[in-house]
Formats: structure tokens, sequence, C-alpha cells
């Protein structure tokens, strides 16, 4: 808009000046009018103001001035016409895309919450395309939401600190199934935790810390997982030389995506055909590999490669992997 409006606005200042022009020349010529009176006449005559003429106008300038007033009204016309367009188009537009957000995310139920779309947000921003999963952005940048709505029109963004409790319940943090807040300041992230953790109990938190001193004071304010991107990085770097077979295996986990495979936890409901069966029966491990159980109220009790003879019960998690037709499938089981 801003291009085509700098033309337009360019093309009319042009019209204007010929029209003026015009109009002097009009009435030294018509009315024999010094150059002070033909342009008074003529701004009068082109704003359309009513003021009473310079002289008595002869049939010929009268001709004149009809004709000279419809092109002011017009010139007018574009000019108001545009200045319109302009604050209507760069208003609206932001107001427009605001409320379809806000109503799209009043609709959304087990969503995640992502806080900062830095360096490390847009990693989780990719991931959770990728998984198909609802989520939205709270960024406080205007140039990162401007960038993340033009790089990925679908996502739902906010633009807002995401410390702030009204923020949060605008992305629908009572409805949300997990929040995970990677902002630059661990004291920002240290606060969203908190917030999160009083405005939704049940909320799933996950928190960036940069300073390894934080990260109790992260579990303290309601996180339930404190990543450290320093600490993970240091990790892997070391691993791949020190185990680099095991580092091989953990980069193809990662690329899942990319090999049409993917990771998903499932809980078994009261209601689920697998409750009280053994994995064996189930013949889930016949068509997806079952990574791991979890079991126990917080889902503590891990077991990984469960063994074909466990009996699954209610509340049950487990961890598999397989493709997407193949995860489908369990759907009749839980």
């Amino acid at each position: 808009m801003s291009g085509s409006f700098s033309r337009w606005m360019a093309r009319m200042a042009v019209y204007f000046v010929v029209v003026n022009v015009l109009g002097i020349l009009g009435y030294m010529y018509f009315e024999g009018w010094s150059f002070h009176d033909a342009l008074y006449m003529t701004v009068i005559t082109l704003t359309a103001v009513g003021y009473h003429e310079v002289a008595p106008l002869s049939a010929a300038g009268r001709n004149f001035t009809m004709g000279l007033l419809a092109l002011g009204l017009t010139g007018l016309g574009i000019w108001f016409a545009l200045i319109t367009a302009f604050f209507i188009e760069m208003d609206l537009a932001g107001t427009l895309q605001r409320r379809r957000t806000m109503k799209t995310i009043a609709k959304l139920r087990n969503h995640v919450i992502v806080c900062g779309c830095g360096r490390t947000g847009r990693q989780v921003l990719f991931e959770l395309e990728r998984s198909e999963l609802d989520f939205v952005v709270v960024e406080v940048d205007p140039d990162r939401v401007r960038s993340i709505r033009n790089r990925h029109p679908g996502v739902l963004v906010i633009e807002g600190d995401a410390a702030r409790d009204e923020i949060l319940e605008s992305a629908g943090i009572r409805h949300a199934r997990g929040l995970i807040t990677c902002l630059s300041d661990d004291a920002d992230n240290l606060f969203v935790c908190l917030s999160a953790r009083v405005l939704n109990a049940e909320l799933t938190v996950v928190a960036r810390a940069d300073d390894p001193d934080t990260t109790a004071k992260m579990y303290r304010a309601g996180a339930n997982h404190v990543v450290s991107p320093n600490v993970s990085g240091g990790v892997t770097m070391a691993a791949m030389l020190v185990r680099p077979s095991a580092t091989t295996l953990l980069e193809i986990g990662n690329r899942l995506q990319e090999l049409n495979l993917r990771t998903d936890q499932v809980a078994l409901s009261a209601r689920g055909a697998a409750v009280g069966k053994t994995l064996d029966a189930t013949n889930i491990r016949e068509s997806m590999v079952v990574v791991a159980l979890l079991r126990g109220a917080d889902q503590t009790e891990i077991t990984f490669n469960p063994k074909g003879s466990t009996t699954l019960k209610v509340g049950d998690e487990l961890v598999v992997m397989g493709t997407p037709r193949q995860l489908q499938q369990l759907g009749r089981w839980t």
C-alpha cells in the first residue's frame, strides 16, 4: 500500500499544481486580473469555500469558473479518498487480523502457548508446526511479530508481554495443555512460570533457563520441565566425540519428521480397549515401536522397551514411534 499510495500522492500533487496554474492563467486571460487576484480566485474556487468573487465575472469567466470548480471538486474527492483509504487500510489491517486471531484462539482447546519467538522460540515453532498441534505464539517485539506472520501466515500470534496475566488469558491459557516459555531473560521466564501456574494449575510448563542456578527456582515457580540450551548443546557436542554412534542415533531421532516417522505419547482411558490386556495381546508392537511405558501418579515410573507380558492399566501412557497412519490406529486402543 505504501508504494502505491506515494505514487498516487505524487500524481495528485502534480494535478493540483497544473490546475492552479491553469486557473491563474485563465482568470488573467478572461478577466484581465493581476496575478495575486487570479491566484486568490483560483484557490477559493478549487477549495469550494464559497467566498465572493474578486470582481464581477464576465460570461466567459463564469463558464471558466464552473469548469475550474469541477476540476477542484474532482481533485479533492480523489485526495480525500486516498487519505481515507490509507488510514483505513493501515488501521483495519491490524484490527481485523487481531479480531480474527482472538476469535480463533477463543475456540482452541488443549493447545500450546509459546512465549517468545527468538532463536529458541523459532525452533519450537517449527517443531510444533511439524507435529500439527494447535499453538499460539506470544511475542512482544513488533518486528518479530511481522516476521512470523509473513513467514508463517497460518500461525496465531499475539503481540504482547507474556509476563502479563491478561496477555496469557488472551492466549487461552485456561484451556491450554501446555506452555513453553523461551524468553531471552531468565527472570522473565521465571515470572511467566509463576503466572502460568496460578492461571492454570493443570498446565504442563516447559521453561528455558540459561543460568544453571535458575533451574531450581523455575521448578519452584511451577515449571514441570526446565531446559538449558547451553547445557544441552554442550552435552551433545561432547557426545559427538565421546559416543559418536549413540549421537548418530539421537540425530536420527531428531530427523524423524523427515523420515516420515513420528513419536507420540498416548494415555489409556477407562474406556480404552487395551486396558486389562497385555501389550502382546493388543498387537500394538506389531505395527509400531513402543519406546516406553509411563505409570504412576505423576508418570514417574518409566519402563523403557516394556515386555510383551506387561498388563496395561488405566492412566498408563505409551510412548510410541511409527508413521502417521500407524499412529492413527492407536485410537481404537486408547
